[in-house]
């Protein structure tokens, strides 16, 4: 079978480390065309050096010097800047865009490549949350597909296989509750960035760790499936499970519930996006359930992480809020991470931005961007007042 070609845009971070691995494990079905990177330049040129890329996508020229002097074979492109991933997304060949860039820049891309009739493999839960009507109707115009990276809806996607929506009760996303999951309130206002960073079940970048520590990304989950799926948020859930064994839920009318389960291990997302509608055999650990011990299931704990809610409000307001949510909750955890902001303040600067925010359109990609500055601004000012 002829292998797809993928474009792979943030090669160098957790989740474009996990998809080169796949890659390398299957290579009779997943060839890696393009890839980016951003700051960490030698490790773009291991992979690259691996896998042989026919382009390549870089910050600024800086960086393309220094990757083209540790290259060990002549790439036909490398691109620069937001334009080169444009650019990179539509070259020759290519059928899928593998989005794993951190934050917003990966929506110009992602809608670039939906322009040019690229299938999307979406790792990047931002440009759902911020944009999910203008790229939901995008994809739906171009005849695109968009398949889900996370491992919460990459789950749900596997379990509404061959089934109705109108049999579809409810969504039961799964979280591992972070490493703060029983802290106290008291505990959490001395929290510190290499506590906040310790997870207990993944290995991801620090942003993504911050985000799972808040619980915030739980509650960009939840608005992320919202436009995957197709249902109202108040059929989506969430439960705290701490094994981060069972991915996510799908209950149906009749009481029945399926469940995804593997390793926490993002290989077997990834495999599945990028090799779908085939499961393909390759080095992934299966599960021996005689070695699992029990599953623990909890109540998230609302009050004491505001997260969900602050999502959920979101929704409710609609327009531009997600993007706002999105938005300042980026600048609050590079607060954090920086030290300038306690780890409570990162729920506390968001919730801010939102009651500062106005509701707007958010069907025009331009107007939606300013709207993303203007709450990373506003967020901005809210930090540094303290």
């Amino acid at each position: 079978m002829t292998p797809r070609n993928i474009v792979l845009l943030g090669a160098t971070g957790s989740i474009g480390r996990s998809a080169c691995r796949v890659a390398k494990d299957l290579p009779h079905r997943v060839r890696v065309v393009g890839m980016s990177g951003y700051r960490n330049i030698t490790r773009l040129a291991e992979e690259a050096n691996t896998l042989h890329p026919e382009a390549l996508a870089v910050p600024d020229e800086q960086s393309a010097a220094e990757l083209r002097a540790k290259l060990d074979y002549r790439p036909k492109e490398i691109f620069i800047g937001e334009e080169g991933l444009c650019r990179l997304v539509q070259m020759e060949g290519a059928n899928m865009v593998l989005v794993a860039i951190v934050g917003m820049g990966g929506l110009r891309p992602t809608l670039t490549a939906v322009e040019a009739g690229r299938d999307i493999a979406l790792a990047s839960k931002e440009v759902l949350v911020a944009a999910g009507e203008i790229v939901m109707a995008a994809a739906q115009a171009y005849g695109v597909r968009i398949l889900p990276v996370d491992s919460e809806h990459n789950a749900i996607f596997q379990c509404l296989e061959g089934h109705k929506s109108c049999h579809v009760k409810r969504l039961i996303l799964t979280a591992s509750g972070g490493p703060f999951r029983s802290w106290s309130v008291e505990k959490l206002n001395v929290a510190t960035r290499e506590e906040a960073l310790k997870h207990p079940t993944w290995r991801m970048g620090e942003k993504i760790t911050i985000d799972s520590a808040t619980l915030f990304n739980k509650g960009l989950e939840m608005i992320e499936a919202r436009w995957l799926f197709g249902l109202p948020m108040e059929r989506i859930s969430v439960v705290i499970h701490p094994q981060s064994i069972i991915h996510s839920m799908v209950e149906f009318v009749d009481g029945s519930v399926l469940a995804q389960m593997s390793h926490s291990d993002m290989r077997f997302p990834i495999q599945y996006a990028l090799t779908w509608p085939d499961r393909i055999s390759g080095s992934l650990p299966p599960l021996d359930f005689t070695k699992l011990g029990q599953l623990d299931f909890e109540e998230p704990r609302y009050g004491t992480f505001p997260a969900l809610s602050l999502a959920r409000q979101a929704v409710e307001r609609g327009g531009m809020v997600p993007a706002a949510l999105n938005a300042a909750n980026e600048v609050a955890v590079a607060a954090f991470l920086d030290g300038k902001i306690s780890f409570p303040k990162i729920w506390e600067t968001v919730a801010r931005v939102l009651e500062r925010f106005p509701n707007g359109d958010a069907s025009n990609l331009e107007t939606l961007l300013k709207a993303d500055g203007k709450a990373r601004q506003l967020a901005d000012e809210i930090i540094t007042a303290g």
